[in-house]
């Protein structure tokens, strides 16, 4: 493969590219990169405290995997509206609050996609609006579940385990705050 600047591929979701970088050390390598729009993610909160995830087939890996609501930012979308969207289109609840938690690079040794995520609350259900290419199925369970499933590795997606680990902390974070 040449160590030329160059697009080996532009696709729906990714690009990937060939390219060029100066090192801290002043030298020159060549690196394959993903170029990614940058994406958001969402964990939907019920009244009750219990939290809503899906269950997507998802290919590349030939499986279903337990994950919050995500997707890629389209054409310059604000991540806010982005997760908006998504928490619509893959659980059927539209949220009347939704709070930043933090952002993640995915896969930082070969990709620059940047992931924000996002706390839904005060949630009202309005039907589900599937892409043709998803299989999902919702998954409503208690917040304590969810977080055992993170810290028996049964919960194996990245954003997903992130999200839940600043969640819990979030909470404790909170009770510890109101404790006089």
């Amino acid at each position: 493969m040449t160590e030329k600047n160059g697009t080996i591929y532009n696709g729906r979701i990714i690009d990937l590219k060939i390219e060029n970088h100066r090192l801290p050390d002043g030298r020159e390598a060549a690196f394959e990169i993903v170029r990614h729009p940058g994406g958001a993610a969402v964990l939907p909160v019920l009244d009750d405290g219990r939290l809503v995830l899906i269950r997507q087939y998802r290919a590349p890996v030939g499986r279903m995997v337990l994950e919050i609501p995500a997707g890629k930012l389209d054409g310059g979308e604000p991540p806010s509206q982005c997760a908006e969207r998504e928490l619509i289109e893959e659980t059927g609840f539209r949220a009347a609050r939704l709070e930043k938690l933090g952002e993640m690079l995915t896969a930082v040794g070969f990709c620059d996609e940047l992931l924000h995520l996002y706390i839904a609350s005060e949630l009202n259900a309005v039907g589900r609006n599937l892409e043709p290419d998803e299989f999902i199925e919702t998954v409503i369970i208690p917040a304590r579940e969810a977080f055992d499933l993170v810290d028996r590795g049964e919960i194996t997606d990245g954003k997903t385990q992130l999200a839940l680990l600043m969640y819990r902390q979030q909470r404790q974070d909170n009770n510890e705050g109101h404790r006089t």
